[in-house]
C-alpha cells in the first residue's frame, strides 16, 4: 500500500509532465497555459479527490491522476480570473506575478478560458469507464459551473461595497468555494464507486470543509502579509467577509465551529478515510 505523500508526489510528477503541448506562432501561448499551474499551490482539491480513491479503492488511484488534474486546472482557471483587473486586479498569486501583470490581460483571460476546457477534455480522454466519466464530468460542470462556482463569483463582485447578511454571505461562499471542495470528494467517491450515501455524505462534508476554508481565507487576508500568504492579502475592505461581518474573533468563532463539525463528520467514516482526511487537513486546523 503506498503512503498518500507518494501518491501526491506521483500526481505532482504526472501534473508537470501533463502541460498541453500547442506549438504555434504566439510567443507566450503555450508557456502561459501552465505557467500558473506550475507556480506551485496546496493542490487542495486534487489531494482530497485522491485521499478518497485510496481510501475506497487503492486500485484505482492512478486513474484518478487525470480527473485529479482537471480540478487543479479548473480551479486554476478560476484564480487567473478572479486576479484580473475587472475583478481583484491582483499583481501577485502563489508568490508570483499574475499572467495579466506579466503577459497582458488578453492572454491571462485566454489561458483562464483554455483551462476550463481542458479540464473536461482530460476527464473524456481518461481511461475510466465510460459511465464514471459522464458522472465526473457533471460534477464539476455543475459545482464549478453557473450553478455553483461562477454564481457565487458573480454575487460577491454584484455585492462588493454592499454589507450583506450572514445567510446570504453563506450563500456566495458556499457556491464561490464551498461546491468546488464538495465535488472533490464527490468526484474521489465516484472514481472509487462508493455507494450514493457515501457520495452524498462526502459531498455534504466538502460543502462544510469550503466554508471553513473561506472564513479561514477571510481571517488570514486580515492577518497575514502579502508575503507570508503568497497573495495580496488586507485586500477585502470593500468586500462582504466573515472578517467585516463578525468581527476577527467572530470569524475565529465560526471556523472554529465549523472544524468541530466537520471533525465529528470524518468520524463517521470508514477507518481508511478517516485516517487520510485527518492527516490532509491536520496543517489547516491552526487559524
Amino acid at each position: 500500500m503506498k503512503t498518500l505523500d507518494l501518491v501526491f508526489k506521483e500526481f505532482e510528477a504526472y501534473l508537470e509532465s501533463n502541460a498541453p503541448k500547442v506549438p504555434s506562432f504566439h510567443p507566450s501561448y503555450e508557456v502561459a497555459l501552465w505557467e500558473m499551474v506550475l507556480n506551485g499551490g496546496k493542490r487542495f482539491r486534487p489531494k482530497l479527490l485522491l485521499s478518497i480513491v485510496a481510501s475506497y479503492k487503492e486500485e484505482n488511484v492512478k486513474l484518478a491522476f487525470a480527473p485529479a488534474l482537471a480540478l487543479e486546472i479548473l480551479h486554476t482557471y478560476s484564480l487567473i480570473h478572479d486576479d484580473l483587473p475587472a475583478m481583484d486586479n491582483a499583481l501577485l498569486r502563489r508568490g508570483c506575478e499574475t499572467l495579466h501583470k506579466k503577459y497582458d490581460e488578453v492572454l491571462a483571460i485566454l489561458a483562464g478560458d483554455g483551462l476550463n476546457t481542458q479540464a473536461f477534455y482530460l476527464i473524456a480522454t481518461s481511461k475510466l469507464k465510460p459511465k464514471i466519466k459522464v458522472k465526473l464530468i457533471e460534477s464539476l460542470s455543475y459545482n464549478g459551473g453557473i450553478y455553483g462556482m461562477v454564481l457565487g463569483q458573480a454575487l460577491d463582485c454584484h455585492f462588493e461595497g454592499q454589507k450583506l447578511p450572514l445567510e446570504q454571505l453563506r450563500t456566495i461562499h458556499l457556491n464561490k468555494t464551498a461546491k468546488l471542495i464538495a465535488s472533490s470528494l464527490e468526484m474521489g467517491a465516484m472514481i472509487a464507486e462508493c455507494d450514493k450515501k457515501t457520495r452524498k455524505k462526502l459531498y455534504q462534508l466538502g460543502l462544510d470543509l469550503g466554508l471553513f476554508f473561506q472564513i479561514r481565507d477571510d481571517v488570514i487576508d486580515s492577518t497575514q502579509s502579502t508575503q507570508e500568504a503568497g497573495k495580496p492579502t488586507h485586500s477585502d475592505d470593500a468586500k462582504n467577509s466573515y472578517v467585516n461581518l463578525l468581527g476577527l474573533e467572530g470569524a475565529k468563532e465560526s471556523a472554529k465551529l465549523l472544524q468541530d463539525s466537520i471533525l465529528r463528520e470524518i468520524e463517521t467514516l470508514k477507518k481508511p478515510a478517516k485516517k487520510h482526511l485527518s492527516a490532509l487537513l491536520s496543517s489547516y486546523f491552526n487559524i
